[in-house]
């Protein structure tokens, strides 16, 4: 069964409507991460990685559970082959979701979202570098726009943008390592949170030996918002997975840059980070590049559907129009 969306010409109006409102709400929630984990500013950052980690497998297993898929996951279990590149994978996404948390609660959302603003392009130069994919000329010139706008911060306060390039590289890698392997999606969070969740819980455990641990300690919201790490982190995905069912990928794109313009406005607006003139300097670059870069692969996208559907309309010999 093929699993690629068809064209929105092909796609019922309430169908691709819902997959519309499901891009919405995924890149929605992953941009209104902030408020989640500035909410609990009072749980170091590990701990709350340990509790996503474990109670996204939990909520992750009944999800496979209810579809039936239990085999499918013991055998990705039983193949050394993938248990390796999963552990690989497993340890890109959980150093993403560490650093993240900890950029959050330690006011550093905006480099953040610099971070999520670039990763689009991090991961086109890791296709160039690894898929052996080529860029045209436009793209190049938005990838070296978007180095400018590192560049920019780099000189202009002497530090280097670790935060914001580490999450692009870890989460491009990630992407790029699963786009590979070609896994499914939901079973390959459910191994990688797996292979994470017996040295969480052993995390989890010392700490509650040890008395230090947050759940059940410090109040009742703050045990309610670490129960709810694991639907936090699978519902939007599950939402994204079924955007990417019914919606093309030009559009996906688009929508893509709600995550980090949302999380760009809860740091300035919202938090008060500072936001200098070297800031806007940097953030118009990749504004810029990311503007460049959609607008030419919209048009790669509309030239290839509109040469597709030339080619169908020319009637093939012996067949009759």
């Amino acid at each position: 069964m093929n699993s690629y969306p068809r064209s929105a010409k092909q796609l019922p109006a309430d169908i691709a409507f819902s997959g519309v409102l499901n891009a919405l709400g995924c890149f929605g929630i992953w941009g209104l991460f902030p408020l989640y984990f500035k909410a609990l500013n009072q749980v170091p950052a590990g701990e709350v990685l340990a509790h996503r980690v474990l109670w996204s497998v939990v909520v992750l297993l009944v999800l496979v559970a209810l579809r039936g898929r239990q085999r499918k996951l013991l055998a990705e279990f039983r193949d050394w082959r993938h248990l390796r590149f999963y552990l690989v994978t497993a340890l890109l996404i959980s150093a993403n979701w560490l650093l993240y948390i900890w950029a959050v609660q330690n006011g550093r959302i905006l480099e953040a979202s610099l971070g999520y603003y670039i990763n689009p392009l991090v991961s086109v130069v890791l296709g160039v570098l690894f898929l052996r994919e080529r860029l045209n000329r436009h793209q190049w010139i938005a990838v070296a726009i978007a180095a400018v706008g590192v560049l920019v911060l780099v000189v202009g306060y002497g530090t280097f943008p670790w935060i914001s390039l580490t999450l692009a590289l870890s989460f491009g890698g990630y992407g790029l390592l699963r786009k590979k392997a070609g896994h499914d999606a939901v079973l390959g969070l459910c191994v990688e949170t797996a292979l994470l969740a017996p040295v969480a819980l052993l995390f989890l455990a010392v700490l509650a030996l040890r008395g230090s641990g947050a759940l059940g300690t410090v109040s009742w919201h703050i045990d309610l918002l670490l129960l709810c790490a694991g639907p936090v982190t699978v519902v939007p995905l599950l939402m994204f997975l079924e955007a990417g069912r019914t919606l093309r990928l030009s559009t996906i794109g688009l929508i893509h840059y709600l995550t980090p313009t949302l999380q760009f406005l809860l740091a300035v607006v919202v938090y008060r980070e500072v936001f200098t003139t070297m800031h806007l300097t940097a953030f118009c670059c990749i504004w810029l590049a990311l503007a460049l870069y959609s607008a030419d692969a919209y048009v790669g996208h509309r030239r290839r559907g509109n040469e597709a559907a030339t080619l169908s309309a020319v009637p093939r010999r012996g067949v009759a129009p």
